[in-house]
């Protein structure tokens, strides 16, 4: 039996998981309510409030899979990349659970986590694939050789989709966070009526930009409150959301041709967007390509993906460390 524990933004989560990958339990406490008012996570609330309740969240998920503490063989516990406060009471806790416990502790990546999400479908999924890892804090284009061998392909150069989604709801007013309501919103508009520029749209380079889009949504709004003139909110978000759309699975698919690969994996809290899934889906069926993506409730971020990716570690016999530190920037893939 694995824990898995997830504190690297503001989810403080927890799971438990067999050695072969199954997973138990899992509980997920949302800071957003918290944050909401500020427009966006606040580092050190999302520290206290993980300090608040990272204690009552392992208990439970321990209640729910019958378990007790001793009956845990390895505690993972995602190490970084995430915000520095908030991955040291993860880290801390799962230190002293695993020394007390005498058992093996295995930091995790918290994109390598994302990575095995993907093994929570319908179907296991082996490399060789490109996943696209697509949040609020990343967005990342893998050729995944093999679990160990990540290369990175692309990633963005300065704003992730997730964080473009959250400005774009902050500037049209719609709270946060944005990734949600503006896919709820595009259901009701027509992206035609509000056409965007695709961000940074040439396929022959993998890396991608959403800081100019978000400034064309701004001069958008800007220019038709000069000029007197209203706009319809679900169309705008429906013409944003497609633009960003178009550019995430255009460039996955390019991807998985010049790897010679016919899987792609798509995870991170965007990949739980519904017309990013409906696209990917109907682009990877003409193309012959494999499309595996997690079930929504694990796109974003969660305690089962870190227990499944112990316990992978622990099925390989790695090496664990009580000496690990966690890491802001711990980057994979190179």
């Amino acid at each position: 039996m694995i824990l898995g524990i997830e504190t690297s933004c503001d989810e403080t989560a927890a799971a438990v998981a067999r050695a072969d990958g199954a997973v138990l339990a899992e509980i997920v406490r949302s800071q957003v309510e918290t944050h909401a008012r500020y427009g966006g996570v606040v580092p050190e609330l999302a520290g206290r409030r993980h300090i608040e309740t990272i204690d009552q969240v392992v208990r439970e998920a321990l209640t729910r899979a019958g378990i007790g503490p001793h009956e845990l063989s390895a505690v993972a516990v995602t190490g970084g990349p995430g915000l520095i406060g908030a991955l040291l009471v993860g880290v801390a806790y799962g230190k002293a659970l695993a020394y007390a416990l005498r058992i093996p502790l295995f930091p995790v990546n918290h994109l390598e986590g994302h990575l095995c999400a993907a093994s929570l479908g319908a179907g296991a999924v082996a490399p060789p694939f490109v996943a696209l890892i697509a949040s609020g804090g990343h967005t990342n284009l893998y050729h995944v050789k093999t679990w160990d061998e990540p290369e990175l392909l692309g990633r963005t150069l300065d704003d992730a989709a997730g964080e473009a989604f959250d400005k774009a709801a902050k500037m049209l007013g719609l709270g946060y966070p944005g990734g949600p309501v503006i896919d709820r919103l595009a259901g009701e508009g027509d992206p035609e009526r509000a056409p965007f520029p695709r961000p940074y749209p040439t396929c022959e380079d993998l890396n991608f930009s959403f800081s100019g889009i978000k400034t064309a949504l701004l001069y958008y709004l800007r220019d038709r409150e000069a000029e007197g003139r209203s706009w319809h909110v679900p169309d705008v978000a429906a013409g944003f959301q497609q633009a960003i759309v178009d550019v995430l699975v255009e460039k996955s698919l390019f991807a998985a041709k010049r790897c010679g690969v016919r899987d792609v994996v798509v995870t991170g809290g965007v990949a739980a967007n519904s017309q990013l899934r409906a696209r990917f889906e109907a682009r990877g069926r003409d193309e012959g390509i494999t499309i595996h993506i997690p079930p929504v409730g694990y796109c974003t971020d969660n305690g089962a993906m870190i227990a499944v990716a112990g316990a992978r570690l622990l099925r390989e016999g790695r090496v664990a460390s009580l000496d690990f530190e966690p890491r802001a920037d711990w980057v994979i893939g190179g």
